[in-house]
């Protein structure tokens, strides 16, 4: 490799090519500024190189300049300066400052360049204004990290492997960390694993062996009871196994590890420890219920995949208990907010059984004011911060009332859930993990840079505040793709933008999250398989929701529609989602209306938001609402878009994507950006080929061409080319259309699973629990650092948020 190359950037290259082609790189740079835009993205510097380089500089394309130009992310300009931050790879960061007019440049300091960056917001000189710079990194210097790109979000595989050898050859010098932690469990006073008969390691050797001579005499079927006499005699307490033939195995797999430790081995031992009885679950903001919240405020799909999720948890959970031999009953408690203006939901309830499990519930806990008295009213997911405090407080006695005792583990889903589960984790001295679904930091340009701008109507500050705060304290951080992490070649994953950003005046961020950081794992949902199934699993289709289904999608005019198919023949390209930017249902209606192509191979069905404004509360909504009927007008669409704004029971939907399958019709799901995409997998477990965007986990999901498409959604023209391109194929090969459906289901039955999922999180569960308890993963000094930064930063930014809703009402 070049000496002069860093981190793949030719750095040490570029002096004498500065020298040498200095009056093009000149007039390159003085294009830059004469633009006169304070910042400019990748795709603006790329453009003005390549359309510099046609017209003036033939070559410079392939020049030291132009590889450094490829990678940046983007360019902050002020004359006679220009910085650049440069991404070679993933989680590689270098920043360069060049002097125009001397054609000079410089490797800067992150620091330095996020000043820079300042200055163009605050027209001030950075160094005039001392501002708090928050650098976690000192903290876990000597913690492993993992070093290659392809391990990101393998975390717990990289633990085992890096701590397994190490840990147990301490065993063999005397170390009693795993025998403590073996006997540290029980349930309700009943000792489970080990007892005090064994204490020493030697003696845990001695015990295994007479174990398995013994047991290797006994029915193989026979259950503990019929051993458990001397079994507790050699030191041994419920939790190995409920018959003879899972005991040994169990024993087996302590004794490998303790002859010759291997990760894959510590993984299946950890695994089977009984040490996950109660769940409790953090979702506080919207409307969580199960039945008439979709479609409000605030409420999508985390509340479907948290639903979804504890179905599948609990009944792992009972089946690992009961396989080691346990008769115990787990206990999962979703903690989430009570509205008592409940809008005609549950939500004004304080206790709700979930349906389809036994033994698990929502437990609902209001917001309060700080004198005490209960908010009646939905609050938005970006004004929540004022009362999470007190909520996480009066949620602690609630919650040990109901299960008993401490939950085993607490699992955080987006920002709020996330920061309470911080808090009650830090004060019940339990393992926490963190769940996003979506950080709002990458779905805003430039949100960090001008939160000032956007404080009256996001409250982005105390939002990324407690961002950081519930990265850093999590035990482990679960993700449902790759791209959630890291993102790709080109662009940063979500959790990879707050390595380092900047609010100017408030703090800038030098090193905010590791994604090397092995509390990161991957771990994708599924969709619900009692409602989201094949097409062609005849026998268990809802046909009896036919004749409802067809007025949906063929009838005429009704209060909540707009438009009716002229030609009901066509097939139907059909989406389903949210009414806000994001989402780009109005971007998808317009690649549509401009494109003949696709009008004459399909029709297009839309079920989002409301079509009504005044029966929305959203202001992004109504904004979206107004452009759809835009859109409709300005193309002539009421022939060929039928545009429904109602909300569907998840029955209803799961048979609706089957029925567009059945008439040979396509999903869209044409998101700026998604963090995972559960509509994705629920319309390609019911057999319909799916078109989805590239940013995001749909890049992950769907294998471009052969179990589905992506789709740009910044060239419109390009993506309904790629849906005409299939529609047309289809009706030249007869057997396209089925053919792209079957990889479809076969790809979510393989990869994507709520029974995959549960397993691999009740494992994760374990593993950072053994782990937290015998290695330093409690990160003390790191938790010192974020409640000092709880108090001093966020806690103010919280308060200003109560006043200035105070201040509305």
């Amino acid at each position: 490799m070049d000496s002069r190359v860093r981190n793949g950037i030719p750095v040490g290259a570029l002096p004498q090519y500065l020298h040498e082609q200095r009056e093009d790189v000149y007039l390159l740079l003085r294009h830059y500024l004469s633009l006169e835009r304070s910042f400019l993205l990748h795709s603006d510097l790329w453009d003005e190189l390549a359309q510099f380089a046609a017209s003036t500089s033939p070559g410079m394309e392939k020049s030291p300049l132009a590889r450094i130009i490829a990678v940046a992310q983007e360019a902050v300009l002020e004359a006679p300066w220009i910085c650049l931050s440069i991404r070679p790879a993933i989680a590689t960061w270098e920043y360069l400052r060049f002097h125009v007019e001397e054609v000079e440049f410089e490797v800067i300091s992150v620091s330095e360049f996020l000043k820079f960056k300042e200055r163009q917001v605050t027209r001030r000189d950075p160094e005039e204004d001392w501002c708090l710079e928050v650098d976690l990194a000192p903290f876990s210097r000597e913690f492993p990290k993992l070093q290659e790109t392809r391990s990101i979000g393998r975390g717990v595989e990289f633990l085992n492997r890096r701590l397994s050898s190490q840990l147990f050859q301490d065993l063999d010098g005397g170390d009693q960390s795993l025998l403590r932690f073996l006997r540290l469990h029980q349930y309700r006073g009943q000792q489970l694993m080990l007892n005090g008969g064994i204490q020493t390691v030697d003696e845990l050797r001695a015990a295994l062996r007479s174990a398995e001579q013994r047991l290797a005499r006994e029915d193989q079927s026979a259950g503990w009871a019929q051993v458990e006499h001397y079994l507790w005699d050699l030191g041994f307490e419920p939790g190995w196994g409920r018959d003879v033939a899972r005991i040994r195995d169990t024993l087996h797999l302590l004794s490998d590890i303790l002859e010759a430790p291997e990760p894959a081995t510590l993984e299946r031992f950890l695994g089977r420890i009984p040490m996950i009885f109660n769940l409790a679950v953090i979702s506080p903001h919207g409307f969580f219920g199960q039945s008439n919240v979709l479609g409000k405020p605030d409420t999508g799909g985390q509340v479907v995949y948290i639903l979804d999720q504890v179905r599948a948890l609990e009944s792992e959970m009972r089946q690992r208990i009961w396989e080691q031999g346990l008769d115990i009953e787990p206990k999962i408690r979703i903690l989430t907010r009570l509205i008592p203006e409940a809008e005609g939901t549950t939500c004004d309830q304080h206790r709700e059984h979930v349906l389809s499990t036994k033994y698990t519930h929502i437990l609902r806990v209001p917001f309060r004011t700080e004198q005490g008295e209960v908010v009646p009213h939905w609050v938005s997911r970006f004004e929540v911060w004022p009362y999470l405090e007190r909520f996480t407080v009066e949620a602690e006695k609630e919650l040990l009332a109901e299960l008993g005792g401490r939950p085993d583990l607490i699992i955080g889903n987006y920002s709020d859930g996330n920061l309470v589960a911080t808090l009650l984790a830090q004060r019940l001295h339990v393992t926490q993990c963190n769940i996003a679904h979506a950080l709002e930091k990458p779905k805003h340009l430039y949100s960090d840079l001008f939160w000032r701008e956007n404080e009256g109507e996001y409250h982005f500050s105390a939002q990324f505040t407690a961002d950081l705060i519930g990265m850093n304290a999590a035990d482990f951080i679960i993700t449902s793709t790759y791209q959630e992490i890291a993102g790709d070649g080109e662009s940063m994953g979500q959790y990879e933008s707050y390595e380092s950003f900047t609010m100017p005046g408030l703090y800038r961020v030098l090193n905010g999250i590791d994604i090397y950081d092995p509390k990161f794992n991957i771990v994708s949902p599924g969709a619900d398989s009692e409602v989201y199934f094949p097409y062609t699993n005849r026998d268990h289709r809802l046909t009896g929701l036919h004749e409802e289904i067809r007025e949906l999608v063929y009838g005429g005019e009704r209060a909540d529609a707009r438009g009716s198919f002229v030609d009901p023949e066509k097939p139907v390209l059909f989406t389903l989602a949210r009414l806000d930017r994001i989402k780009n249902i109005t971007g998808l209606v317009e690649w549509f209306g401009s494109s003949p192509r696709l009008r004459g191979a399909a029709n297009l069905l839309v079920i989002a938001g409301h079509v009504d404004t005044a029966r929305s509360v959203n202001w992004e909504e109504r904004a979206q609402i107004e452009q759809m009927h835009q859109l409709m007008d300005t193309h002539d669409l009421d022939g060929e878009v039928r545009w429904l704004g109602t909300h569907l029971d998840k029955n209803l939907a799961g048979e609706l994507y089957r029925y567009i399958a059945d008439n040979g019709g396509a999903f869209v799901q044409p998101a700026l950006f998604e963090a995972f995409g559960l509509t994705v997998i629920e319309a390609m477990t019911s057999g319909l080929p799916t078109f989805a965007t590239a940013y995001g986990g749909p890049l992950e999901i769907i294998q471009h061409g052969h179990s589905g498409f992506h789709i740009n959604p910044n060239h419109g023209q390009q993506s309904a080319d790629i849906m005409a391109d299939f529609l047309e194929q289809c009706v030249a090969e007869p057997g396209y259309w089925t053919q792209v459906s079957e990889a479809a289901m076969a790809r979510v039955k393989a990869r994507y699973t709520w029974e995959l999922y549960a397993e691999r999180m009740m494992t994760l569960s374990r593993i950072y629990g053994f782990w937290k308890y015998v290695t330093n993963l409690e990160r003390d000094e790191t938790r010192r650092y974020l409640e000092m930064f709880y108090g001093l930063q966020f806690r103010p930014l919280a308060r200003h948020v109560g006043e200035a809703r105070a201040e509305e009402e």
